[in-house]
């Protein structure tokens, strides 16, 4: 394999070409490049992300955080429906991230709640109807941060160029990757697919329902930082229900170690590198392969930016409550939905 094409794999294919290595050479030589593609990602993520903050304000860096995330994923992954159509649907939900979250969060809850569930109905029935790409990972993640880190004024205004300019970028970096790629489907086939006796359709209504349905129950208790709940219950919503109880209890136990580590590097470090703490985590996340080590590495830049906002020890309480929250009420929600939908699919068929 290329020096390139190694650097091509993800952290699972990586270090299972370092398990399978024969001789110790070729094992450090494996290590070696899985470090340097871990480096430069980091790296280059860095970069990204403070262009995009000092060309539109620090509030908007948020916006260079959702742009990257489209382009490392989208330069691999895809809509699997035909390239032409998928760049209007890259523009769509641009749309959506530009003035939906911003409409919910000047509404009420409950009229945010409305607007939530329209706008992640549209991200999830256009964008991931095969879960096996986790594609919500990326798509109601990334509405999800554009609502919880919003802005108003001239901010609000450089936030929509900013996203108008990443809207341009993603979709040259995915006609790019894809255009000669032949998919079949379209969005109308798409939208047609959705029938409620099929289990990848019911994985969706969790989706659609739940989610926003957390971000709003957080929101009239009077919490801080609801997107957290919705995160965390986007994140263990799976076609499967065995699959999602594993990712419960992985997501609780990530985020707790994920608060005991942050507590420890929070003391032990100096206060002039607290800035670092995030970026730890995010080499952190590139160097884990598994869900459960993902959410400890998560938590850093999560609580290194909500401790300056709320303080040290809210933001730790703020982090376990609303995480743990979002999942245990996801887990109950996609219980009770999958056997109604059990019994519709059931009088469907007849």
């Amino acid at each position: 394999m290329k020096f390139y094409d190694e650097l091509q794999l993800n952290q699972a294919g990586s270090k299972e070409l370092i398990r399978k290595s024969e001789d110790r050479k070729a094992k450090l030589y494996h290590i070696f490049v899985y470090l340097f593609k871990i480096a430069i990602t980091v790296g280059f993520c860095f970069l990204f992300v403070t262009s995009f903050s000092m060309a539109f304000g620090s509030d908007n860096s948020i916006v260079g955080v959702v742009v990257l995330l489209y382009l490392l994923v989208f330069r691999n992954s895809h809509f699997t429906v035909k390239t032409n159509q998928s760049i209007l649907l890259i523009w769509l939900f641009y749309f959506l991230m530009a003035f939906m979250p911003r409409l919910a969060n000047i509404s009420n809850p409950i009229v945010g709640l409305f607007i939530n569930t329209a706008s992640i109905a549209i991200l999830v029935i256009l964008g991931c109807h095969d879960p096996r790409l986790y594609n919500q990972s990326t798509l109601v993640l990334s509405y999800l941060l554009i609502y919880g880190y919003d802005v108003s004024g001239s901010m609000y205004q450089k936030r929509l160029l900013a996203l108008f300019i990443g809207a341009i970028l993603i979709s040259l970096v995915f006609y790019f990757k894809h255009s000669t790629k032949d998919y079949k489907a379209t969005i109308a086939s798409v939208i047609r697919s959705f029938d409620l006796a099929s289990d990848t359709t019911r994985w969706q209504v969790c989706q659609i329902l739940c989610v926003p349905l957390v971000v709003c129950i957080v929101e009239l208790c009077g919490v801080h930082r609801s997107m957290w709940a919705g995160i965390a219950a986007m994140s263990v919503i799976l076609p499967f229900m065995a699959d999602t109880k594993k990712r419960v209890s992985g997501r609780i136990i990530g985020n707790i170690c994920g608060v005991i580590v942050f507590v420890i590097l929070y003391f032990v470090l100096p206060s002039s590198i607290y800035a670092f703490i995030g970026i730890i985590g995010g080499i952190g996340v590139g160097l884990s392969a598994h869900y459960n080590f993902q959410a400890i590495f998560n938590t850093f830049g999560a609580l290194a930016i909500a401790s300056e906002l709320y303080g040290f020890k809210e933001a730790l309480f703020l982090r376990i409550g609303t995480n743990v929250f979002g999942v245990v009420f996801a887990l109950l929600f996609c219980v009770l939905a999958y056997k109604f939908l059990s019994k519709f699919q059931f009088a469907y068929k007849g």
